[in-house]
Parts: structure tokens; sequence; C-alpha cells
């Protein structure tokens, strides 16, 4: 069986990209049997010019969509949506709109351990932002996270406090802006086919098989 390799530009705190991730553990049970799968989360940030100590999530949506009602009307589809895809979300309880290199860096480090730890990692990183209202910008929380996910919390914690691997992270950030990326979720498939944004999950099976039976690739 061969394996399609999925690399999954995204940003930790994009509800899209956590309806993605959410959709495309749909299409893989789909696919189940038929296709093996190999995920790598790669880095992207909607708002680079955030602070590191973040902002105040509500008053910086408010005014950049247009007041709370707007704000309120476009989560409420949102969730759902997350709530189709078996997801939740709590909007209100996110009080800081935290600056997310520290978090990609994370998710750097934990692909070194493995696709799997990576992916548990961005599961619970989208978790702690939209379930939780966790700031997912704050160092406890990153190396709590690395912890639970069977990381060196201590190693994490030294990283974190270091510039270690930002030029990395931003490096990858620039290429898939040369890429043609400008929003996320943004799935790349066998690395030459771009799929945007948060596809429903029987779209993202049929690509999965597609790719899956073309016996021009790598055999799994």
């Amino acid at each position: 069986m061969r394996t399609v390799s999925i690399d999954i530009v995204s940003d930790v705190v994009c509800p899209w990209c956590y309806l993605g991730k959410a959709r495309l553990e749909q299409a893989l049970a789909m696919t189940a049997g038929q296709a093996d799968v190999a995920i790598t989360w790669r880095p992207y940030r909607l708002n680079p010019d955030i602070p590191a100590e973040g902002i105040d999530h509500q008053a910086w949506l408010a005014s950049k969509f247009g007041g709370k009602d707007k704000v309120d009307s476009a989560h409420a589809q949102i969730a759902q949506y997350g709530k189709e895809a078996g997801i939740e979300y709590d909007f209100d309880a996110i009080k800081v709109g935290p600056n997310t290199l520290n978090a990609h860096r994370l998710l750097h480090w934990a692909l070194q351990h493995g696709r799997d730890i990576q992916n548990k990692v961005a599961d619970m990183l989208f978790k702690a932002n939209f379930k939780e209202g966790r700031n997912v910008g704050d160092h406890k929380v990153l190396v709590e996270i690395a912890r639970e996910a069977g990381m060196d919390g201590d190693v994490i914690a030294k990283l974190l406090e270091s510039d270690a691997d930002k030029d990395d992270v931003l490096g990858e950030i620039e290429a898939a802006q040369k890429m043609g990326v400008s929003g996320v979720p943004f799935f790349i498939l066998d690395g030459k086919y771009g799929v945007s944004g948060a596809q429903m999950p029987e779209t993202l099976a049929g690509a999965i098989l597609q790719l899956a039976n073309d016996e021009g690739g790598e055999e799994g």
C-alpha cells in the first residue's frame, strides 16, 4: 500500500485549521485500510505582529471584524461546523490572542520525536486554545503540553528561553508564502498537490484514495 504524505500548513489559533484537522481525521476514518497517510504539521502565522505577551483577543476580534455581533455570528457558524466534525469551541474562553511563534517551535521539536508525537501536540495546542482558553504563547502552557505529550519538559523550557530554531520556523513560513499559501489551512498532498481550506471529509478522502492508488508514487 502506498503512503500518501500530507503536509498541513496551519496556525494553532486558526479556527478553520482546527476544523480542517477534524475533517481530515474523518477522511482518514473513511479511508482506513485503503491508504496509509503520513501527516506533518507546517507553520504559518496569521498575525505575526502580535507582541510576545499577546493582546486582548476579544477586543482585537471586534475591531478587526466590525463589532462583537459579527464576531459572535461567525463563531456560531464555525462552532456548528465543529460540532458536526466532533470538536468543541469555547470562543468566549479565549482571553489572550498570542504570538504563535513559540507554539510552532514546539511543533518543530515535536516532529523530531516522530509524526505521532507532533500530531498529538498539534491536537493539544488546538484544544488548549479553542476549548480551554489557555494562552498557547505562554511558556508554562507550552511546557505542560510538551510534558503531557511525552516530551522532556525541562529541555523544552530551556529551548523556549533561547532563540533555538526560530529561523528555521520563520524560514518554513516564508517558503509557504513563496509557494503561494496566503490562507490556512492549506494541505499539500504528496508534496505537489495543494488543497486550500477546511475541505469536507469526502473531498479529502477522495483525494487520498486517488493518490494511494496512483502507481507512479512511492510505496509505503
